[in-house]
């Protein structure tokens, strides 16, 4: 695992990290990245395709990851963002060690998976149907992960690269860990630092307004921005605008605020 730095910022700004989705890459951040640069040091976590580490490591390693990142540069504090099955782990680093962060924000968090009983099916059947038709099927999971028509091609493309950028096996083992995903209602009210929580209404992969719903009603300091026409994978949508969204909802430090020209 690593941290790439796609983005060049301001010498002095907060820091501010992307968990992405079930791909691993962080490659997929750029349109939301180049906005997001005046304001923030932007890292992109980046877990190797081979990776089949659990939820603990997983846990462990970007916690020290964020360690060596803010003991080799002075930050002014730090956001965490994690989107799908980077939400996940971003409430389970953020549940880990509050003290690294000052801000979190959730794009719909795949801590639903296990509410829907087609996906936990899906989990089984990804094990044991021949690679071709697995091959195949990428195209067909495209057009739930994504509402395509708010999409520019080259981030269509991108999103689909992406995911056929995972063995097979790669993808059953972290769909198994979502189907897995486990967090208690004490330890989430006991959370105390600002949450922003971004839901899309029409995310036909899962009900990530319920989802955001129910976790609003637990964090104590969290509110939720509900997205009326966004698929799932919201963040490469042409009309979502994610520094927008974190102005909004004062997420964004006045002091760090510059004019973009």
């Amino acid at each position: 695992m690593r941290l790439l730095s796609p983005f060049s910022s301001p010498s002095v700004a907060p820091l501010f990290i992307y968990f992405p989705g079930m791909d691993g890459t962080g490659k997929l951040f750029h349109r939301q990245g180049k906005n997001l640069k005046h304001f923030f040091s932007i890292r992109c976590l980046s877990i190797p395709s081979d990776d089949q580490s659990n939820w603990q490591t997983l846990v462990n390693n970007t916690v020290t990851l964020i360690r060596k990142e803010l003991e080799s540069h002075s930050y002014s504090s730090v956001y965490l963002c994690g989107e799908s099955f980077g939400g996940c782990l971003a409430i389970k680093v953020a549940l880990a060690a509050p003290e690294l962060m000052e801000k979190l924000i959730l794009v719909n968090p795949a801590s639903s998976f296990n509410k829907r009983p087609l996906l936990n099916w899906g989990v089984e059947l990804n094990r044991w149907i021949p690679n071709f038709v697995y091959k195949g099927s990428t195209l067909v999971l495209l057009s739930f992960l994504a509402s395509l028509n708010r999409m520019k091609n080259k981030d269509s493309q991108a999103l689909l690269n992406a995911m056929e950028s995972l063995p097979q096996e790669v993808v059953s083992w972290r769909l198994s860990l979502l189907r897995d995903f486990d967090i208690l209602p004490e330890d989430l009210k006991q959370f105390e630092k600002p949450i922003l929580l971004l839901a899309s209404q029409e995310d036909k992969l899962l009900p990530s307004v319920e989802e955001g719903q129910e976790l609003v009603s637990y964090f104590p300091n969290s509110c939720l921005t509900i997205l009326p026409e966004s698929g799932h994978a919201c963040l490469l949508e042409t009309d979502i605008n994610l520094l927008e969204i974190l102005e909004k909802n004062d997420f964004i430090p006045e002091k760090n605020k510059v004019i973009i020209y």
